[in-house]
């Protein structure tokens, strides 16, 4: 999908419509500090003294075959405002296999 590199749109900073950079992000790997992280949960379970590890218990099912994969990955845009040079997300991603910018 073809987008242009400059776009007006709606800066919340400047609460007025602006010129803004558009860029791509990667998706990075989730922290393991955080509230609702595997690594938490597996930890919250363990070294208590009493009762089972919950669903962490069980070992992973090996033979397992997921079915309807999605081929595409959700856009994660960033908009740089050419004033105020804050940057924001969009607010919903939409599917496309390859964005390139002209």
């Amino acid at each position: 999908m073809k987008m242009p590199k400059l776009v007006n749109r709606y800066c919340p900073y400047c609460k007025k419509h602006t010129e803004h950079a558009i860029t791509t992000n990667k998706k990075k790997n989730p922290g393991s500090l955080t509230y609702g992280s595997k690594v938490r949960a597996r930890k919250r379970g363990r070294a208590r003294g009493k009762g089972n590890l919950g669903r962490y218990s069980k070992p992973a099912i090996s033979k397992f075959k997921m079915t309807g994969k999605k081929s595409t990955k959700k856009t994660d845009l960033r908009y740089e405002c050419k004033v105020c040079k804050k940057m924001h997300m969009q607010r919903q991603g939409f599917r496309a296999k390859k964005i390139e910018f002209k």
